[in-house]
């Protein structure tokens, strides 16, 4: 009985902290954390235009802009600054044009 409770806790501690198709491992949420933070620098940053209602999530590398701009200008310029960051490997863009 102690060997079958033993091999159970082991089993969750193994596994307790990685990912699959749905769930990030303990790595990916620091990096996706990392990366999202990055992403809203260079928009924060950014000289040519403004995004107060743009925002940024990330999963498993994936960045998703949501939110608001004034124009395809803005939207497609927050796009290829979102794809420049370090570790983004995709950018979803759900943003809309005001």
């Amino acid at each position: 009985m102690a060997a079958l409770v033993l091999g159970t806790s082991a089993a969750v501690c193994i596994t307790g902290c990685a990912g699959d198709k749905y769930h990030e491992s303990t790595g990916e949420g620091i990096d996706d954390t990392a990366i999202t933070a990055r992403v809203k620098s260079a928009l924060s940053g950014d000289n040519m235009y403004k995004y107060p209602d743009v925002h940024v999530t990330t999963f498993k590398g994936t960045v998703q802009l949501s939110g608001f701009v004034d124009d395809r200008g803005a939207r497609s310029h927050a796009v290829d600054l979102a794809k420049n960051c370090a570790g983004v490997k995709d950018v979803a863009d759900n943003i809309a044009i005001k």
